[in-house]
């Protein structure tokens, strides 16, 4: 029996095979950067420092871009294989982190518990992340071939805009009796569900076919060949120290806010930012498609993040923000300018792979170059908190106020009726001066990363795409 027109249609719908299974992917393990909403609850709730706790979003990151190098194939050959791994390994990691979160709150202190966190959310998630952030994006070239960016933009928007969907009903759920292991359990029956739809309905388009005799397409090295090999290093290269500067910045984007006299609006701040997070992926990419070649979207990302950070660190804006609105518009312009480019980076970097190297090895050669994330993830946030703790200058925040002292917010604490010792969480601390000198970091940064697109990115001219 012949299948009717409607559900002919419905099968060849390149909204339902492709752009909606990986927004529901997407919005599922995108939410990975919700980490800062309850990596200090954790912490308090098993009885270690949150610099210990910070480790297990590191490692995520890492095992996320490394799955991704070294699934790329199994991508590249079976996107339902790859989608399943990633449903799995996600739910399953989120699940476990709540278990060892539960676990450690019984066991306060427990080292059981801390590395049952770092290899559930670092490692099981991580690998679900890798998969399942490349699952989608080869499905998507294939289906909006002729407007490739709009439709990566539109999956990896989804990565970003998880942040802003997903915080305030995480920091609803938090809030509950036992709400941070709670929200794991939660959480993980959703994202299942979610990601589950998306595997069922993902689907190549019916016209292409994977060669499936090895010699019937360049191994991924001969393809890398194709081009000088410095070509691919600058890219790799790039696309690394974009990341890098993004976490660097975003990761201590909450204290920023602070030191700048905007405690009380950080919620806000952060929900701003996710959307020009989301926005940059899809609005970057989406403009790629109208350029004769890609590369002049990261030179624009870059020239514009170093003249933001350069009138950043000429004015002091994070360190004199206080109080003056020029300098506060200036570092949130900054902020936001980060967020878009550090998104939009990541949209683009499939869609110009693709514009060098063609589409046949795509997923693999796109897995490959996500191992920038892994290396950024170790580095970024990393780098940055290390430059805060060493050039510090100490202040304290209480009741959305900034003091000089620590004494002079705990007095305050008290005056309120608050507890004063309970550091950390009615009264957090800031160093105006080191976030302040995280942006010398990221200026020579992004320096080196705009010569790189200018000298060893060749143009495309998007010509290897009208060849394939």
């Amino acid at each position: 029996m012949s299948e009717s027109k409607a559900q002919a249609g419905w099968k060849a719908n390149k909204w339902v095979r492709a752009a909606i299974p990986a927004l529901l992917l997407h919005c599922s393990i995108g939410t990975v950067y919700c980490w800062s909403i309850f990596s200090q609850e954790i912490a308090d709730h098993i009885g270690f420092e949150k610099k210990s706790v910070e480790w297990a979003f590191s490692f995520a990151i890492f095992f996320l871009g490394m799955s991704a190098a070294f699934l790329g194939n199994v991508v590249e050959k079976d996107i339902h294989k790859s989608s399943l791994i990633a449903t799995v390994c996600f739910s399953a990691g989120m699940a476990l982190t709540g278990f060892f979160i539960y676990y450690g709150g019984e066991h306060q202190g427990s080292n059981l518990a801390l590395i049952g966190i770092y290899l559930s959310y670092g490692f099981i998630m991580g690998v679900g992340l890798g998969t399942g952030y490349l699952s989608p994006v080869k499905t998507l070239m294939l289906w909006f071939s002729d407007k490739k960016g709009l439709a990566t933009g539109l999956a990896v928007a989804g990565f970003g805009a998880a942040k802003a969907i997903a915080s305030p009903i995480m920091q609803k759920l938090v809030k509950m009796d036992g709400g941070i292991y709670k929200m794991f359990w939660i959480l993980a029956g959703v994202y299942f569900v979610m990601m589950f739809v998306g595997h069922l309905l993902l689907q190549k388009p019916a016209g292409w076919v994977e060669p499936q005799d090895k010699n019937a397409k360049p191994g991924i090295m001969e393809t890398l060949r194709m081009r000088p090999l410095t070509n691919y290093i600058g890219i790799w290269v790039m696309f690394y120290i974009n990341i890098t500067c993004g976490l660097a910045l975003i990761s201590q984007e909450k204290m920023i806010v602070k030191c700048i006299g905007l405690a009380a609006s950080a919620g806000l701040i952060s929900t701003v930012s996710a959307i020009f997070n989301a926005g940059g992926r899809l609005g970057f990419s989406a403009w790629g498609d109208k350029m004769k070649d890609r590369n002049t979207i990261y030179k624009m990302i870059f020239i514009i993040s170093i003249g933001l950070t350069a009138l950043t660190m000429l004015t002091s804006g994070i360190k004199n923000g206080d109080g003056n609105t020029g300098l506060i518009i200036l570092v949130l312009a900054l902020i936001f300018m980060v967020n878009a480019g550090y998104g939009g980076g990541f949209s683009n970097v499939p869609t110009l792979l693709s514009d060098h190297y063609g589409m046949g090895s795509i997923s693999a050669i796109h897995g490959i170059t996500l191992s920038a994330w892994a290396f950024a993830g170790l580095t970024g946030n990393q780098v940055a908190t290390m430059i805060v703790e060493k050039t510090n200058s100490w202040k304290y925040v209480f009741d959305s106020k900034v003091y000089n002292t620590l004494a002079e917010a705990q007095e305050k604490a008290a005056a309120a009726g608050i507890d004063p010792s309970k550091f950390g969480k009615e009264i957090s601390k800031i160093s105006p001066n080191g976030y302040q000198n995280v942006l010398y970091f990221t200026v020579a940064l992004y320096i080196v990363a705009l010569l790189l697109c200018l000298l060893l990115v060749k143009p495309s001219g998007k010509a290897v795409e009208k060849k394939a």
